[in-house]
């Protein structure tokens, strides 16, 4: 009798419930295995020796640390420049953001960003966004805003293009406009400065470790420029570039 009793419930509760709702009983799952999984990381994207056509020798790197869920991730982007005959930052710059999904393409970011070389320190409030655009470059858009009140925005684009499964050919584009001026720094209005790169990789251990060769030009434009000639520094420069991409 218990057993015919618990097949007329079982049958009734179909009829009356709604589909949707007995799929979502029968494929509720609360385990472990459900939740976001976590995961951390460091990653490279470069790190090299430049050599200049004006025998300028500059150490380079540009890092992601990162901690967080596809959901929610936490990271920490740093880059500078080390002017080796010098033995001083060009520049140096730490970006401590959160970043979350917006599409199924691109994240939203926020967060602040330092920047500590030799000169006038900064400390900026960043907005941007970043992801996969479309025919597979990957770009990066940031706003900044200056705790002096000024304003500016880079764009970065990189292109991989798999010769072979293990050679890669990377094109990079970095190009930095300013709403407003701050001579401290050398930033003038307008399209600041721009700087593109090729570099030829060869993954030893899968994306873990890939050596490069290749050719990084910089320029400076308008009343950037014009202030680095003010102060005698360049306005352009060729670079021949060692480095590796490292991740872990």
């Amino acid at each position: 009798m218990s057993r015919v009793r618990f097949m007329t419930l079982g049958l009734l509760s179909s009829l009356l419930l709604p589909p949707t709702v007995v799929a979502q009983q029968m494929m509720e799952d609360t385990t472990a295995r459900k939740q976001a999984l976590t995961t951390w990381g460091v990653q490279f994207e470069e790190f090299e020796y430049l050599y200049s056509d004006d025998d300028e020798e500059l150490g380079v790197w540009n890092a992601d640390i990162f901690y967080g869920t596809d959901e929610l991730r936490f990271r920490w982007l740093t880059k500078g420049e080390y002017e080796i005959e010098e033995q001083a930052y060009e520049s140096l710059e730490n970006q401590l953001v959160a970043q979350t999904p917006i599409s199924k393409f691109f994240d939203a970011k926020a967060g602040v960003r330092f920047d500590t070389p030799e000169g006038p320190d900064r400390t900026y409030a960043v907005l941007g966004l970043t992801g996969l655009a479309p025919q597979w470059f990957e770009v990066d858009a940031s706003l900044y805003v200056s705790d002096e009140g000024d304003t500016s925005a880079e764009f970065d684009a990189e292109y991989e293009l798999l010769l072979t499964n293990h050679l890669i050919l990377s094109a990079a584009l970095d190009a930095t406009v300013a709403f407003s001026e701050d001579r401290e720094i050398g930033l003038g209005k307008g399209l600041s400065s721009t700087e593109t790169g090729l570099r030829l990789s060869y993954d030893l251990i899968d994306r873990a470790f890939s050596p490069y060769v290749g050719v990084v030009h910089e320029r400076k434009y308008g009343d950037t420029a014009d202030l680095a000639k003010a102060e005698g520094g360049s306005t352009e420069d060729w670079f021949a570039v060692v480095g590796a991409r490292i991740a872990f």
